[in-house]
């Protein structure tokens, strides 16, 4: 992965920004980091651009490990190197690490209560909602890929049967469906 190019480009000033930068990214992103990152690393803070922010999050998604912690550590790496990929992990586990063992310490106190239950049935609503406008918005970008939108809906409709409804193993459908798109794409931008 290279430094960007553009020059509209910022860029994390130090370590101390990285790891401050991906604490509140963490703290923020409890159920549905997806919306939170792209709004922060993209529109915010501009490290990235859209495009760049897909093919990132694309990558971290077929990393083994969290989407996040994966793409906290490419973004640190990218601009510092092996500390800043350490800096970026830290930021994103470090606080958070506290506030969930704090968190789970007070669950387990109050459980039994009824509020508690409608609360946690709420922050996944809203979790549920911030993942949907995330798609949305990062939807715009299927407009500049080389295959056109119907195939990728039906590549897409091809991996959710044969996850959900076939229940053929998702590393299978990963190599496979995600073979394919790459083999299609790769024709695709030959021609």
């Amino acid at each position: 992965m290279s430094l960007p190019q553009d020059a509209t480009h910022a860029r994390p000033h130090s370590l101390t920004d990285l790891f401050v930068s991906f604490t509140l990214l963490a703290l923020q992103g409890f159920g549905g980091v997806l919306a939170v990152v792209q709004r922060e690393l993209v529109e915010r803070k501009r490290w990235l651009t859209q495009e760049e922010f897909i093919e990132d999050w694309a990558v971290a998604q077929v990393m083994p490990g969290p989407n996040v912690v994966n793409l906290s550590m490419m973004i640190g790496g990218r601009y510092f190197g092996l500390p800043g990929a350490l800096s970026a992990l830290a930021g994103m586990l470090a606080v958070p690490l506290v506030v969930v063992i704090l968190l789970a310490m007070l669950h387990s106190h109050y459980a039994g209560h009824p509020g508690v239950d409608g609360a946690l049935r709420g922050m996944a609503a809203v979790a549920a909602g911030m993942i949907g406008a995330a798609g949305l918005r990062l939807s715009t970008a299927l407009a500049r890929h080389p295959l056109p939108l119907a195939w990728g809906v039906a590549l897409a409709a091809l991996a959710f049967v044969l996850v959900a409804l076939v229940r053929v193993p998702l590393l299978y459908v990963l190599f496979g469906v995600g073979g394919l798109g790459c083999i299609l794409t790769y024709r695709r931008l030959k021609q």
